[in-house]
């Protein structure tokens, strides 16, 4: 019998082992097959699952069954306690040949038959057969295995596993499946509805098989649903040409953006004298892979205009202070003065022309004078003050930082494309020249095509995977079947897989942790288990799991260089819409796509994300700004980026112009007014709108972009800034998924944040956070207010507390929720009732 560690009993019974026990008293319960004297109990109370342990509090022995939780002081008598015994020693027979999922009906029949209790029956089914077969090996596979589905021993397993074989599973996936692969379906293949399911707790995961063994565990809640089927219809399209990710290539790639941040730090500092606006370098990273056609998946290498408008306008937000969010007198008359002095001192110390020079330092001087006679002033006279000076300096101050400011951003990006050549050439190098100790494919290597009748691409060696990455096929010389309707499928690389180096897995509490060359990257068991399911319905190339703990490594590392390893940095920029949202978006608007997400953050098993190479793995489709469905309906949560959201007007614009099939568009987006957003804009004035939603501020909630890593009562938080929802529908779509209102009142309903989960208040600004708060004109800001202080990325005008929140204040003077229809009112109309 395995040696498994025990929970204390009922809450007041310390467990220890007895001490006839050879083990410290420290250490679990040591059951009787393990003890070193023989066994106190009988063989058959041993079989039941009985075992001796030793009380602190009482000081005397009891006896406890791990597969009821029955504690007994008194020794349990043969026949009476082992009811399950029989059925035990049946379905731990029977499930050896069997895989997990026929293991579970067995093992649930033969305890159910007995008259035991639900909770009874689980807990001994998922102790027996997940420790039979925990990954599921035992299931049929395409490489070999016996006519009665047992799989063949391989040669491989007799001299010792890859050096990235899980022998065990930490977590187990939400659902019991089968490790077959998806693929991309025919249109016509299946229906393409699937009734929506709400998200449900997940099965109890196996424990380790060594001793001595953790409980089993069992996460609360999941904040995800990976049985949705998508309606997403795409043409077919060959693999990519990215290349394979390799954790000595993510290892580099983050100690220089690494390097990149701080050189991006040391320009401000050096040439303005201002700290970097807070995330600016984050939203800088989006805002030029919007634009970028560089081969390296994160820095941009090939970029038109070389100058970041999004970088070039938080910088001069931030000239010559950073303003901060006045709750106070005191704090304004401070602000006012800083703001003076430090605006005459930079146009001192600029080529400024003699006008400039006069005009500043006259505004600067006056406005010290009048706070030198005037001490009664209100703090709205501070405020007012303060954006009169504004008004008159401001423009001369970003006339003479111009050329600085256009070099900060000039420097980095020749930076960054220096790094990304530099990368690349390593990246090949690595591929074609594997490390001492690796094997090279040097045999014909077939990779499978995910859509329908299989067709292969068929390659050499691995110099000639390499030279398609230098001519690839163009779109005259594809395949006319590659022109069918499929359902969407993940992302496949052209490229195969090299073998990749060990990565270490171990587990503190309830935190998976991944371990390579020293660099740790942690992941909550719940996500990592999440992981482990898309990896099993989304991969074809590793259908043993040697690749995964490396994949998954590369994948935690991207997202962690990407938005930074700060306190709650980039958590705006990820943050997810509320599970009851999702729920009703499936059961009303038929939604089965995420447009924006990650696999850490995404809510079905199909969505778009930023990295094909790392999260084709996990189910992604790629970036949805290159992914053309013909059919579906889809969730739009972009990270708040002006020139991210711009361009995602413009792609859905196209593909509902372009579609006659059923497609929708529900689009969530920061409801900035103040000044309005082009693609916020573009959008209400759209043909294809056909209803808006505006949701106030501090009535709904995100979830947090750092959920894979937060603690649960961080998870959700509440926004600063309006929401507006924009259904974007052709016609097709507007009769099968109409924004009616009934369907409208319950998704109001859904976004209602819950009273049975804490809601976060917002933290105190931190000294080093005081002065952080961007100015109105600053729309790339984050502006959702997260735990950790994100309450200064607020959008609204920090220079004059009236007009805190205009978007706010004017969705709460029209209602609690606004709506309006574009079959009945027009965007001149929408805008002047707003």
């Amino acid at each position: 019998m395995s040696n498994d560690s025990q929970v204390s009993v009922k809450g007041e019974v310390a467990i220890m082992p007895s001490p006839s026990g050879s083990a410290s008293s420290q250490e679990p319960p040591l059951s009787p097959s393990t003890a070193s004297k023989p066994p106190e109990l009988p063989d058959e109370l041993v079989q039941a699952g009985w075992s001796k342990c030793w009380s602190r509090r009482e000081n005397r022995p009891y006896y406890f069954n791990r597969f009821t939780n029955q504690s007994l002081w008194e020794v349990p008598a043969l026949g009476q306690h082992d009811v399950i015994s029989l059925s035990l020693s049946l379905c731990l027979s029977l499930c050896l040949s069997l895989s997990l999922s026929l293991c579970l009906s067995l093992c649930l029949s033969l305890c159910l038959s007995l008259s035991l209790s639900l909770s009874v029956c689980l807990s001994v089914c998922l102790s027996v057969c997940l420790q039979s077969d925990p990954l599921g090996l035992n299931a049929p596979s395409a490489d070999g295995g016996d006519s009665n589905g047992q799989r063949k021993r391989r040669m491989s397993e007799e001299q010792g596993a890859g050096p990235n074989s899980i022998k065990r599973v930490k977590a187990e996936p939400t659902t019991p499946i089968s490790p077959s692969t998806p693929g991309a379906k025919p249109w016509n293949s299946a229906p393409e509805d699937k009734p929506a399911q709400a998200a449900t707790p997940t099965t109890p995961s196996p424990a380790p098989a060594s001793a001595p063994a953790p409980a089993v565990y069992r996460p609360a809640v999941i904040y995800w649903d990976l049985d949705a089927q998508t309606n997403a219809v795409i043409r077919e399209h060959p693999p990519t040409n990215h290349l394979p990710p390799h954790p000595e290539i993510e290892l580099q790639r983050a100690q220089l953006v690494t390097k990149l941040r701080q050189h991006y730090h040391e320009l401000c500092h050096q040439r303005e004298g201002i700290d970097p606006p807070r995330e600016s370098f984050n939203r800088w990273l989006l805002e030029r892979k919007v634009i970028d056609k560089g081969h390296d998946p994160l820095l941009p290498s090939d970029c038109e205009p070389v100058i970041s408008p999004s970088m070039f306008r938080e910088i001069m937000n931030d000239i010559p202070i950073r303003l901060s969010r006045i709750k106070y007198k005191e704090e304004a008359r401070k602000l006012l003065f800083k703001y003076a002095e430090a605006a005459k001192k930079m146009i001192d110390s600029r080529n400024a022309s003699p006008e400039s020079r006069k005009l500043v330092k006259w505004n600067a001087e006056d406005t010290m004078s009048w706070l030198r006679r005037d001490h009664s002033a209100s703090k709205e006279d501070y405020m007012d003050r303060l954006e009169h000076l504004r008004l008159q300096c401001g423009p001369h101050l970003t006339a003479v930082a111009k050329d600085s400011v256009e070099g900060i951003c000039s420097k980095i990006y020749q930076l960054s494309a220096e790094y990304s050549r530099r990368l690349r050439q390593t990246h090949l190098s690595l591929l074609q020249d594997p490390p001492t100790g690796t094997h090279t494919h040097t045999h014909t290597h077939k990779l499978e095509s995910p859509p329908g009748p299989p067709h292969r691409y068929t390659h050499t060696h691995t110099h000639t995977h390499l030279s398609l990455l230098q001519d690839p096929p163009t779109e005259a010389s594809a395949s006319p079947q590659q022109s069918r309707l499929v359902y969407c499928y993940p992302v496949r690389l052209a490229l195969p897989s090299p073998p990749l180096p060990r990565v270490e897995l171990h587990f503190e509490n309830d935190v998976a942790c991944l371990r390579f060359r020293g660099e740790m990257v942690k992941v909550n068991r719940g996500h990592f288990s999440k992981l482990e399911l898309l990896y099993r319905y989304s991969c074809i190339d590793d259908p043993r799991f040697e690749k995964f703990l490396s994949r998954v490594w590369c994948l935690l590392k991207r997202y962690q260089v990407m938005f930074g390893s700060g306190a709650n940095e980039g958590t705006g920029l990820q943050g997810a819409l509320p599970v009851p949202v999702f729920e009703a978006l499936i059961r009303q608007f038929g939604v089965s796509f995420e447009c924006f997400a990650s696999p850490l953050n995404c809510y079905f098993k199909q969505f778009g994300s930023a990295f094909p190479d790392t999260d084709g793995f996990f189910g992604s489709r790629g970036p949805f700004l290159s992914f053309c469905p013909v059919s579906g309906s889809f969730e739009a949560n972009p990270p708040f980026c002006e020139e991210l959201m711009d361009t995602m007007v413009t792609h859905f614009q196209a593909l509902l112009e372009k579609s006659s099939e059923p497609l929708s568009f529900i689009v969530f987006v920061p409801e900035w007014r103040d000044p309005v957003t082009p693609a916020l804009t573009r959008m209400e004035a759209s043909r294809f709108l056909r209803h808006q939603l505006n949701i106030p501020a501090f009535e709904h909630e995100y979830r947090s972009g750092s959920q894979h890593i937060c603690k649960r009562e961080e998870m959700y938080y509440r926004a600063v800034h309006g929401t507006a929802v924009l259904f974007l529908q052709n016609d097709a779509g507007f009769a099968k998924w109409a924004p009616t209102a009934e369907r409208l009142a319950e998704l109001m309903v859904a976004y209602r944040p819950s009273t049975a989960r804490p809601s976060p208040s917002p933290a105190p600004i931190t000294p080093g956070d005081k002065d952080s708060a961007p100015k109105a004109a600053d729309r790339t800001q984050g502006e959702v207010l997260s735990p950790g202080g994100h309450d200064d990325n607020n959008n609204s005008n920090t220079t004059n507390d009236s007009g805190n929140n205009n978007n706010n204040n004017n969705s709460s003077s029209a209602g609690s929720t606004s709506s309006s229809s574009s079959s009945s009112t027009s965007p001149q109309e929408k805008m002047a009732n707003v």
